[in-house]
């Protein structure tokens, strides 16, 4: 019985020292993080999906022949942008977390007593300057997605009211926000079929919402990247504190151990002048 309680015990001191090793903010950050780039991603590339079909559908837009940049281009490019940050941002977000697991204090007791490098202060500070960068990055992004979000509710706006008011005459034009060229006439009134089959489908308003949610992931991950820049201030600070206080330590020993030979080498002296 009293092994096995033995055993028990170093097991659940085990257990504490590993849960002690975690560091919880980065992993807090980390999980927002990949949870804001992920409902951007999903929800805008099926947003975007969702908006080719209704102009090809309701509007009756075409893909242009040839190397065109027409707004079908624009979107696959913005696919493809999508596909970049996921993938890169993933990476991203492991070395943050790899970055916070050897700057936190819990290291030395696992793994024993560690020196600071100047390769490490410099991997902290590179970190720090790249997530700022990040976090303006997150921001454009988060306007841009504002966009299309304006956009549909102008036309979920639209919709609403030609359904209130009879015998209103409601026009949405793409030329307004730029989707098609000036001489290109691409609008749709309420009187029209297309205007009337497009604002009664589903289609519309999962789309609208599709926008809204990558509009909150994207505001989900500039939040994660200021918890970056608060943990990542914190673990600098951390690391600048351990290096005085290593170097402390280097001096202080340095001295104890010069002591000790003074003393040693007095009490010789004195050994052999007694006799």
């Amino acid at each position: 019985m009293a092994e096995g309680s033995t055993k028990n015990s170093c097991c659940f001191e085990c257990c504490i020292k590993c849960l002690g090793g975690i560091p919880y903010a980065s992993l807090i950050a980390t999980i927002l993080l990949y949870a804001g780039v992920a409902l951007f991603c999903g929800c805008g590339h099926e947003a975007l999906t969702g908006t080719v079909n209704i102009l090809q559908t309701y509007f009756e837009m075409a893909r242009t022949a040839g190397d065109t940049l027409d707004v079908f281009t624009m979107i696959d490019i913005f696919k493809y942008v999508i596909y970049g940050i996921a993938a890169a941002f993933f990476v991203y977000g492991i070395l943050l977390m790899v970055e916070g697991f050897f700057t936190t204090g819990a290291i030395k007791d696992l793994y024993g007593d560690f020196k600071i490098t100047t390769c490490g202060r410099c991997v902290s500070a590179w970190f720090i300057m790249l997530t700022y960068l990040f976090m303006l990055a997150w921001l454009g992004v988060t306007a841009f997605t504002s966009l299309p979000v304006y956009m549909y509710f102008n036309l979920w706006t639209i919709c609403r009211n030609a359904t209130l008011i009879e015998e209103a005459n409601f026009c949405l034009d793409l030329r307004q926000f730029g989707i098609v060229t000036v001489g290109e006439e691409k609008k749709l009134c309420s009187p029209s079929d297309n205007f009337l089959r497009m604002c009664e489908s589903t289609e519309l308003n999962m789309t609208f919402h599709l926008f809204i949610v990558a509009l909150a992931g994207a505001g989900a991950a500039v939040i994660a990247m200021v918890h970056y820049l608060m943990v990542l201030s914190a673990n600098w600070a951390y690391v600048k504190d351990a290096c005085r206080m290593q170097k402390y330590e280097d001096i202080k020993s340095k001295e104890e151990q010069e002591l000790h030979d003074i003393h040693s080498t007095r009490s010789k002296e004195r050994l052999n002048a007694y006799t």
